[in-house]
């Protein structure tokens, strides 16, 4: 049975997989470097750092040496992982990012844990809501999230694999897990959920499985339902865009602002299609707070009801 079948659901944040998986890479491949942000024990480096000390780098809190630092690595044929907060890791040393890293196509990955609104209680300081959206928009830089635990670990090994610059946002909070451990990603490839006729939602990251559940819901009232989960938003995956036109009405769910982050992707390329509807469901444009994680995504209508509704509008 399929883990998207099962009653039970197990929950795992997406830094876990991140943890997991590099230490696997790590041990296989002697050219993966962790340079850690002081952070380690936060963004699940610290069992790399204490099996693999060679390959570890701490450079204190101090993000624009990091990303230096990678760069250098990177030069010398070593792959790089930083890692570090998305609200730092996308903003504070954005310009090294773009300079250092992006302008020369360095084989850098950037590994940001606490992505969208999981830092919760932390508060808007931490929370990062336009990590994505800016680092999508330097050129050379690919931009992923996995939907869950498993599919994190595929998309962290696919990127050690590919040459170039790639960030890889992760959760803090623990989300649902949905595959199981054999499914396979491809980076640029959105991994089709469901099929249907009616409506296509298009979500990624922690909100694809909010996705799954407004269409198990609609499903029940004869509403027939697309599922992607677009776990890249550079390069997006445009022909699976162009496919869900064949529909028409297109609902985008993420945790990020609306402004310049999936629900934008999307919207670029039905814009230049020149057909089809789409309604954004994400952070509203808005700092977030502190508040436990699910409050926040309900304040911003990142919820299983808020699809719901939203494809029964569209489909009036």
């Amino acid at each position: 049975m399929s883990l998207l079948e099962k009653d039970v659901v197990v929950k795992k944040a997406t830094r876990e997989g991140f943890g997991d998986e590099i230490v696997e890479l790590g041990k296989k491949n002697k050219d993966i470097y962790v340079v850690d942000i002081d952070i380690g024990k936060s963004c699940k480096t610290t069992k790399f750092m204490k099996d693999l000390p060679k390959q570890h780098v701490n450079v204190g809190i101090a993000e624009q040496n990091g990303a230096g630092l990678a760069a250098g690595l990177a030069t010398t044929g070593k792959i790089p992982f930083i890692s570090t907060y998305a609200v730092f890791g996308s903003l504070r040393m954005a310009e090294q990012i773009r300079q250092e890293v992006c302008y020369p196509n360095l084989n850098v990955k950037i590994a940001c844990s606490h992505g969208g609104l999981t830092p919760a209680n932390d508060g808007g300081s931490h929370q990062a809501i336009e990590d994505m959206g800016v680092l999508r928009s330097f050129p050379n830089m690919k931009v992923v999230m996995g939907a869950d635990y498993h599919s994190t670990r595929k998309l962290v090994a696919q990127a050690a694999e590919i040459y170039g610059p790639v960030y890889l946002r992760f959760t803090r909070d623990n989300i649902p897990v949905i595959y199981d451990e054999n499914e396979e990603f491809t980076i640029g490839k959105a991994k089709q959920i469901k099929d249907g006729s009616d409506i296509a939602i298009i979500a990624n990251g922690d909100t694809v499985y909010l996705g799954l559940e407004a269409a198990k819901q609609l499903e029940k009232e004869g509403i027939s339902v697309k599922l992607l989960d677009m776990h890249t938003i550079k390069p997006l995956d445009r022909e699976a865009v162009v496919e869900c036109l064949n529909i028409g009405k297109i609902i985008t769910v993420e945790d990020h602002n609306i402004i310049n982050g999936l629900g934008s992707a999307v919207s670029e390329v039905v814009a230049e299609e020149g057909k089809g509807i789409v309604r954004r469901i994400g952070i509203q444009d808005r700092f977030g707070e502190s508040a436990p994680y699910e409050k926040l995504l309900e304040l911003n209508g990142i919820t299983i009801e808020n699809i719901v509704s939203t494809a029964k509008e569209l489909l009036k």
